[in-house]
């Protein structure tokens, strides 16, 4: 998979400049863009890192070879398309925040999952642009018959690969899984 080109991390801790201004240490107002990885308070020298998140990411196919799709509740990208999944927690490991997220969002029981790649991916909230990173599996569930749209999901459904399309996902790192998912690999 690509990552992200220099340019693109420099115009996503640009677009933060606005929101990350005073010092957490010394709450002075001389927080400034030291790279991409950090503001640095001229002040006090603190350094506050902008570390990567973790985010997990479902492939759940059903007994016809259809792959499960959900539909964004919320902003960001409510109403588009996307693959069910979610950040991983503190202290938790992505194999548990995968299990949980599929709990949370489809009330479904994951057997077993397979990790299969990882990418770069951007997640704005609140004007705020985080980097993520996120790992991606197979999976197979317990019952798909019990499978209910909850928590950010609005609506759930299954999709032939002929009728999956990237540009309906919200983002961009979905819009490659699919674009991975559809091609020889």
């Amino acid at each position: 998979m690509n990552q992200p080109d220099n340019q693109s991390n420099w115009a996503a801790a640009d677009k933060n400049r606005a929101n990350f201004q005073y010092c957490p240490r010394c709450g002075s107002r001389s927080l400034y863009l030291r790279d991409t990885k950090k503001y640095q308070c001229e002040k006090c020298r603190f350094n506050f890192y902008f570390n990567t998140a973790a985010a997990v990411i479902a492939l759940i196919v059903n007994a016809k070879g259809e792959l499960l799709i959900t539909i964004r509740k919320h902003d960001p990208a409510a109403g588009a398309w996307d693959l069910p999944g979610g950040f991983v927690d503190h202290q938790e490991s992505a194999e548990d925040a995968l299990k949980r997220e599929i709990m949370e969002e489809l009330d479904l029981e994951i057997l077993a999952s397979r990790y299969l790649f990882s990418l770069p991916n951007t997640y704005e909230f609140a004007g705020v642009v985080y980097s993520t990173v996120d790992l991606v599996f197979a999976c197979r569930v317990a019952n798909l018959d019990q499978i209910k749209a909850q928590d950010d999901v609005q609506e759930v459904m299954f999709k032939t690969k002929e009728e999956l399309k990237p540009e309906k996902f919200g983002f961009q790192s979905a819009k490659k899984i699919i674009e991975w998912y559809l091609s020889d690999r």
